[in-house]
């Protein structure tokens, strides 16, 4: 691995299959128990090993995730609601400083598993039309679907589980 911040490569848009589909919800089922499996028989002290050189402590990518994909869920509930909507933006770097990031990690893994029950049901109540749906992100200036975001925030659950499974801990 050449770009630890990037353990899994960057994401790549794939287009839309059923086979891909259902891949890419299996992995937002998935992920609350493969984060939690990663972190389960970590110490205090292992939580709070930055996952690389520069980066974020273990706990606050656990707790950055939740954050992530609270926004996501929304994104999608606009993106389902709303004609091209123009979402808001976070700044996860100041995200990632609050204060509720001082707090045990199991609190976002049990917020992530609710949250991904939800979003997982959601979503595989959609009929492949509305995979067409959009958001517009301000920040990167671009509109994106719903297919793309699947595929977003499928890899991005599994880009910082591998974070911590290739932290030097």
């Amino acid at each position: 691995m050449d770009d630890h911040r990037y353990p899994i490569g960057k994401y790549e848009p794939l287009p839309f299959s059923q086979a891909q589909k259902a891949v890419w919800l299996a992995d937002i089922q998935y992920l609350p128990r493969l984060l939690e499996m990663q972190v389960e028989h970590l110490d205090a002290n292992q939580l709070e090993t930055p996952y690389r050189d520069g980066g974020w402590k273990i706990r606050q990518v656990v707790h950055h995730v939740a954050d992530s994909h609270m926004n996501a869920f929304i994104r999608c509930k606009l993106a389902l609601s709303n004609e091209n909507p123009t979402i808001l933006p976070y700044p996860e770097e100041i995200w990632a400083l609050q204060a509720d990031m001082d707090l045990p990690v199991n609190i976002s893994i049990t917020l992530l598993h609710a949250l991904h029950l939800r979003w997982h049901y959601l979503l595989t109540q959609l009929p492949d039309e509305a995979w067409d749906r959009t958001i517009v992100h301000p920040q990167y200036g671009k509109t994106m679907t719903l297919w793309y975001l699947l595929g977003l925030y499928a890899w991005h659950g599994k880009h910082h589980v591998a974070h911590i499974q290739h932290a030097p801990i």
